[in-house]
């Protein structure tokens, strides 16, 4: 098995995850059995907990871990499912060590961060690469280097590069900031950053280096000379027009990243086979349609401070734009802050083609959110519910259709006389206890559709074969529920409150339509209104399993609709 780290360096959110999903899928366009891991240097145990404006999107894999949002960028460049031993944290490893001494699993050594925490933390890395069968673990480092928490995991790859120093290199990618007032590309701060790694025993074998604006070569070669690097080993990343372009970018004559790779691991170059599908989505990306759809996310965690951040949606955004290139149409897209709708109403959506309400927790915002969709249900606008995004279409239709006027859900009202949506009942006990990390309902479940619904013709229309991503079945369920076309589905979830069967008659007699559920039909899984052009919302997260060369097919029917 061999090992290629990727670290980076100036700044954080530089696209070091975008840099690993691509060298992952050149090296697996190559032939080769490759596995991306993330490690996050923060003592959580896993994402779930973490707010989105300062993390950025919770991403759940196929087995139900709540992961940093990198893994779905992992998943939609190489085109398959992850698994939790995939994403590791300091909260994992540190956890694991003191379980071990506790449990006296060390015989009475002294328990010390060298060479108990690297071993644990080689071990976790390792696990990634078996638990995938793979030949290559490429292993992003999350922050940047220099920060106090990470260096004992930069110490850990030290450690494995002087064990096996042939199976083992490291990617660095580094910035170099564009200095309008002098027109200039400087490249001091990234020697700097490449000079920490040496001082801590690394000596990068590759440099990635983005920036604003394309950098010429005479600054490529000052950066090369002074990060101790060959000038064929630099490569240069600036900003595009998509992130699906970054591996053609690293696909270049004479100047391949994966081919770099796989000389200074000892391995031979294969033939690609997947550059073709590849080239033909991003052409479709980057191409100016005739027609252009103008979509409103309404949500709550856009804002942190004066800015507003794509990230705490990451997914959805990108599950637009599959669909939309796939379609041929231009996407745009507003954030709109649900409390802000709640201040100035409604006015705002009236010049949108369609209206998305993603997921979301707790009572903030939520009036704004209904009085959206209050807005699209009455005005025949195309309208998507992601989780949260369908419950709230459940209060809405309570309130203002089944006349249930003080409707809402336990979460948000938890003595509300109506609660057309509450806690899962497995779930009580689990905040009884204060038990919210990794309690909610996670991963991939089996959801019946049921049948003459919209929802059964988006998935006859646009699912595909059985090899669909939402045809691929959580193991835990495999033995006894399979996955069948536009029938049984395997969707991710998360979430802790469910609709609630009490009202089921009342809904579907008015016009409420429930079009999935759970193998049991205990469960709702989604919605739709019969009397509207496109109005459907689910329990689960198709944004997780939309990917370039297989946009999600509700994304599709949404896009559609909301193009027309």
């Amino acid at each position: 098995m061999k090992f290629i780290f990727v670290s980076g360096g100036v700044v954080s959110g530089l696209g070091k995850g975008v840099v690993t999903a691509s060298l992952a899928f050149l090296l697996k366009s190559r032939g080769f059995k490759v596995t991306p891991a993330k490690v996050d240097m923060y003592f959580n145990v896993d994402a779930g907990t973490l707010r989105p404006q300062e993390h950025g999107e919770v991403f759940v894999t196929h087995d139900g871990m709540e992961t940093d949002e990198d893994l779905g960028h992992y998943e939609r460049f190489i085109h398959e499912n992850l698994k939790k031993e995939n994403y590791i944290t300091a909260g994992q490893v540190y956890s694991e060590v003191i379980r071990r001494e506790r449990a006296f699993e060390y015989a009475g050594e002294t328990v010390d961060v060298i060479p108990h925490i690297t071993d644990e933390i080689t071990r976790r890395i390792i696990l990634a690469g078996t638990a995938n069968n793979a030949d290559i673990v490429i292993v992003e480092y999350g922050g940047t280097v220099g920060e106090y928490k990470n260096g004992i995991f930069f110490e850990t790859s030290r450690i494995m590069k002087l064990k096996k120093p042939h199976d083992v290199i490291h990617v660095h990618v580094t910035y170099l900031p564009y200095l309008v007032h002098i027109g200039e590309l400087k490249s001091k701060p990234a020697q700097t950053s490449v000079h920490i790694l040496n001082g801590m025993g690394i000596q990068p074998d590759i440099i990635v280096a983005r920036s604003e604006k394309p950098m010429d070569k005479k600054r490529a070669d000052k950066l090369a000379l002074y990060s101790n690097v060959s000038p064929d080993r630099v490569f240069l990343a600036p900003n595009l027009d998509t992130i699906y372009e970054v591996p053609l970018l690293f696909h270049k004559p004479q100047h391949h990243l994966a081919s770099t790779c796989l000389n200074l691991l000892g391995l031979k170059n294969g033939k690609h086979k997947q550059m073709h599908s590849w080239l033909e989505v991003t052409s479709r990306a980057i191409k100016k349609w005739p027609k252009t759809v103008k979509i409103a996310l309404v949500g709550k965690y856009f804002v942190t401070g004066d800015y507003s951040l794509i990230d705490s949606y990451v997914s959805v955004i990108e599950a637009l734009r599959h669909a939309s290139w796939k379609l041929g149409i231009n996407l745009e897209f507003d954030w709109l802050d649900s409390e802000k709708i709640e201040e100035s109403g409604t006015d705002v959506l009236k010049k949108y083609n369609g209206v998305v309400v993603p997921q979301g927790w707790g009572s903030r915002g939520t009036e704004g959110k209904i009085a959206a969709i209050k807005f699209v249900r009455e005005n025949k606008l195309p309208y998507l519910g992601l989780c949260f995004g369908m419950q709230m279409a459940t209060i809405e239709y309570a309130r203002n259709v089944l006349c249930l006027e003080n409707a809402n859900s336990e979460e948000v009202n938890p003595k509300t006389p109506h609660p057309v949506i509450h806690i899962m009942p497995d779930q009580k006990n689990y905040l009884a206890l204060r038990q919210y990390g990794g309690t909610i309902r996670l991963g991939a479940w089996p959801c019946r559709i049921h049948k003459d619904t919209k929802l059964e013709n988006l998935y006859k229309k646009y699912g595909g074969p059985l090899s669909s991503p939402w045809y691929d079945a959580n193991s835990t369920f495999s033995r006894r529920i399979k996955p069948k076309v536009a029938s049984v589905i395997f969707e991710r979830h998360r979430h802790r409150y469910e609709f609630n069967n009490t009202f089921r008659t009342k809904f579907e007699e008015n016009g409420f339509s429930i079009s999935g559920s759970s193998p049991d039909g205990l469960l709702v899984e989604a919605v739709e209104l019969v009397d509207h052009p496109f109005f459907v919302a689910t329990q689960y997260h198709p944004e997780y399993l939309s990917r370039p060369l297989t946009p999600h097919p509700i994304f599709m029917g949404f896009m559609s609709a909301a193009s027309k």
